[in-house]
């Protein structure tokens, strides 16, 4: 059944709250009344990646709630590298559910966020009713150890993951200049300032050389004004790299965490949407194609043609068009409350 519109005033504009869960305290920015949809965002973002859904899901009818992952922006920010385990972060958000007064939520995640949403729906299925995922498509638990797998790729170069992994590395060469590296992170993933084919791999590292010496020097996407990119950076400033990164230093434990989930499917409503020209929809593509066996519950999946990593932020009427729709059809046919 179509959502009625929001037409409540103390509803219809965006609200920051911070919530209480047992690990601590999360940030989130709430906007709309019905049911609820948790956004979770990915690296290096904030609930701000959200910024354009917001409005879009509350005016068709929806409670959408964006979050401060673990270690970003204003929520708990633990010291432990193994406090941000995959485990931990699907714990979280079943928290925040409950704490926002849910019994059940959607939850929609991009980049990590996607990851982080499926491993939700997976670990908890009776909180999380349908799952939306972007430009990150859904990969069952399971296979070889992941950090053998990245040291295999680029032969005398060093996968970005592989690059994470050491704590304090990537921080030495990201926070002398947060501003300037973010910017160049987020061209050297976008459609219109990526670069271009034949040229040197920006997921790439050099023997001895840092990421940044790939980021686009002369160019800013057009979703990337100053406005926007203050603030991203104005969160990392002051909260520094090192909450963000540890989710790349959790993969192996998660390897190990999830093993009882090698294989799962997630059976609840789903959705995906993605960029034709991000590597994460080409370098998974053969994830893409097992979506019938991976995601048995799939309503819809879209490949946005020359869009990049940054979907809702590169195509933001779109995306939310294409998941006010899912949401819609969604509540057709599961109760959402």
């Amino acid at each position: 059944m179509q959502q009625p519109k929001n037409t409540n005033p103390d509803t219809a504009h965006p609200r920051h709250r911070t919530v209480q869960v047992p690990a601590g305290r999360l940030h989130c920015v709430e906007q709309g009344e019905g049911p609820l949809v948790l956004l979770v965002h990915g690296f290096p973002e904030s609930w701000y990646s959200w910024r354009h859904q917001l409005p879009a899901l509350a005016a068709a009818g929806y409670r959408a709630v964006a979050l401060d992952v673990r270690g970003y922006g204003r929520s708990s920010r633990p010291a432990a590298v193994e406090e941000y385990r995959m485990r931990a972060l699907a714990a979280d958000n079943a928290a925040l559910v409950s704490a926002l007064g849910a019994e059940s939520a959607v939850v929609v995640g991009h980049d990590w966020g996607a990851n982080i949403a499926a491993a939700s729906a997976l670990l908890h299925p009776e909180v999380f009713r349908a799952v939306g995922l972007l430009s990150v498509p859904y990969a069952p638990p399971g296979g070889p150890r992941p950090t053998d797998v990245f040291a295999q790729l680029g032969g005398k170069e060093e996968f970005y993951v592989s690059y994470f992994q050491q704590p304090g590395r990537a921080e030495a060469e990201v926070e002398p200049d947060v501003r300037g590296w973010l910017a160049g992170f987020y061209a050297a993933l976008s459609a219109d300032t990526m670069p271009a084919q034949g040229e040197p791999d920006p997921h790439f590292v050099s023997a001895g050389g840092t990421l940044r010496e790939r980021f686009p020097r002369d160019r800013r996407p057009g979703w990337l004004t100053d406005d926007v990119l203050d603030v991203y950076a104005g969160e990392f400033e002051r909260t520094g790299l090192t909450g963000a990164l540890n989710r790349y230093r959790n993969m192996d434990r998660d390897w190990e965490d999830l093993a009882e989930l090698n294989g799962a499917t997630i059976a609840q409503p789903s959705f995906f949407a993605g960029g034709s020209r991000d590597a994460s929809t080409t370098w998974m593509s053969d994830a893409i194609d097992a979506f019938p066996a991976t995601l048995p519950g799939l309503v819809s999946s879209h490949l946005l043609d020359g869009c990049g990593h940054w979907i809702q932020q590169e195509r933001p009427a779109e995306v939310s068009a294409l998941l006010c729709g899912w949401l819609d059809e969604v509540s057709r046919s599961v109760r959402l409350h």
